[in-house]
């Protein structure tokens, strides 16, 4: 086994830490408190190679890795901790990826290189006002009349929303719909690559609406409708009635950068805490000499180690399954490590930030402080988003003990 990053990954990271150090870390917290659109920021980000970092150089991609889009998306996240460049980051890595392995040529020609540019963005759209993980009672519908399909119904909770206002071409979703009964739950569902905007307009009867969010202010967070919204076979991806499978392996893959961009704002949080530790006395000494700090603070740096080497890990094996075609691992081999990724990253970066908050004390809890802003932006991926922490522990489960003894 080999814990050590190929010289490769280790130039690519220095360059992601260099410009993140420079054109990131100054800015965030303006970005935080006034939500605006830092388009001058991802054109460099672009020009830099830091979209669509696994898409094929035929695709207009560098041919990277997932191992890469970890590094990437972690780095950044510990320049913006509160998330949102490094969220818009691992959405225009995740899901472009998925599209790639999944998507048609026709589709992934015209969207790939546009991502990679920064001319476009590509997210994913599965979440419905009744639930998000309830994916089998997706109702957005799919109809197919002559070779065009008809899509009507609503979406909710969508990232990205917003973004596609601002980028010059437009851009979609990865969005997932029903192409039959109710009945028949997630065997009746097809995925598409869904333009909510092309060559600068909105398509007919998309109507997009933007949520006022409590954190991650630099990105938007919305939803949308759809009227008898028109999109051609070509932009289906994969057979009708598998879009339940294909988003499910499109989701290992997006948690992975998730749980990456957790374990930088966590790192960022816990080298918050050292350099107070250095600082503040009580009793005149030092506070982490009092073992109730230094012992959890020992706690929490094991645990973010260890969702780091889970990371790193499902990054590692979606590449040797994915980009290598390595045939001694499928798909579903990644369940269990993207689980305990995604399930641990997330609630150890809040703890972190929650234990570093109230080591700054009073401060701590001051808007001149940004350790909130953080944990404001962290804790939506407790909540939920990319796939709700019970979900993570049901699969593991199912996966590790059987599924017909957990269900």
């Amino acid at each position: 086994m080999d814990f050590k990053f190929t010289e490769e990954e280790e130039v690519f990271k220095r360059v992601v830490k260099e410009f993140c150090e420079k054109h990131i870390a100054p800015v965030w917290v303006d970005l935080d408190e006034k939500g605006y659109f830092p388009a001058e920021l991802y054109r460099k980000m672009a020009d830099q190679g830091f979209f669509g970092i696994a898409i094929k150089p035929e695709y207009g991609g560098a041919g990277g890795t997932m191992v890469m889009s970890a590094i990437a998306v972690e780095e950044i996240a510990y320049a913006d901790p509160q998330v949102a460049i490094p969220v818009y980051t691992l959405l225009q890595n995740g899901w472009p990826l998925a599209l790639q392995i999944f998507g048609s040529e026709e589709a992934k020609n015209e969207i790939l290189p546009r991502v990679v540019k920064n001319e476009a963005f590509f997210g994913i759209a599965t979440t419905e006002n009744q639930g998000g993980s309830d994916l089998a009672g997706t109702r957005v519908t799919a109809e197919k009349k002559g070779s065009t399909w008809f899509l009507n119904g609503e979406k909710m909770y969508i990232s990205g929303v917003g973004e596609l206002r601002e980028l010059p071409w437009g851009g979609g979703f990865w969005i997932l719909t029903r192409t039959g009964g109710m009945d028949r739950g997630h065997r009746a569902l097809t995925a598409y690559a869904f333009l909510a905007k092309k060559e600068g307009k909105n398509v007919g009867g998309f109507e997009p609406t933007v949520m006022d969010e409590i954190g991650r202010r630099g990105l938007t967070t919305g939803g949308f409708k759809l009227t008898d919204v028109e999109i051609e076979d070509r932009y289906r991806i994969g057979d009708v009635d598998r879009g339940f499978y294909l988003s499910m392996e499109g989701f290992n893959i997006a948690r992975i950068l998730v749980a990456a961009a957790c374990i930088g704002a966590g790192r960022w949080a816990l080298d918050q805490a050292v350099e107070w530790f250095k600082q503040r006395k009580l009793f005149g000494k030092h506070i982490s000499s009092f073992q109730g700090v230094s012992f959890r603070f020992a706690e929490l740096y094991a645990q973010l180690e260890a969702a780091k080497y889970f990371v790193y890990k499902a990054a590692w094996m979606a590449d040797k399954i994915y980009l290598e075609k390595d045939t001694s691992f499928k798909p579903s081999d990644l369940n269990v490590p993207v689980a305990m990724a995604k399930l641990t990253a997330p609630e150890t970066c809040v703890r972190a930030l929650e234990e570093t908050m109230k080591w700054y004390g009073a401060y701590g809890y001051s808007k001149e402080c940004p350790l909130y802003r953080a944990w404001l932006g962290c804790f939506s991926y407790v909540i939920g988003a990319e796939g709700a922490q019970n979900i993570m522990r049901y699969i593991i489960a199912r996966d590790v003990i059987g599924k017909e003894y957990v269900e």
